[in-house]
């Protein structure tokens, strides 16, 4: 049964600004494995507007403010085949997780991206 459904809209450009401004204070809104998959890319910007776009849409869907950093993307490796990195995922904070886990919710997520918007859709789906 679904739960509720967040979705956000983010201009790379804002992102892309905060980050060059901010830049020493990357790590108040992005983990330290979110920064270094940006990193990967020749331009960040959009990886991290799909991923600030991804924490507001679960923050839409969660009963209460959290810290940016306790929610995040993962994009775990693959072994083999044609793409190196398997969908993205939602990583918690321990509380989070247990509060998830204590009812029984399981958070879905998409992203995508252009070079001017990037979004994110976070379906919160009750499983029992």
């Amino acid at each position: 049964m679904i739960v509720a459904i967040g979705h956000d809209l983010v201009e790379v450009e804002r992102i892309r600004g905060l980050t060059l401004r901010e830049g020493h204070r990357l790590g108040k809104l992005f983990t330290p494995g979110e920064q270094a998959y940006c990193a990967l890319h020749a331009d960040p910007a959009p990886s991290y507007a799909a991923r600030f776009a991804a924490k507001e849409a679960f923050q839409k869907v969660w009963p209460r403010p959290h810290r940016w950093t306790d929610v995040w993307v993962e994009r775990p490796r693959t072994q083999g085949g044609p793409f190196p990195y398997a969908p993205p995922v939602l990583g918690f904070s321990p509380a989070i997780l247990a509060e998830m886990q204590a009812n029984g919710w399981v958070a879905h997520l998409t992203l995508t991206h252009t070079r001017q918007h990037a979004s994110a859709v976070v379906v919160l789906e009750a499983r029992r």
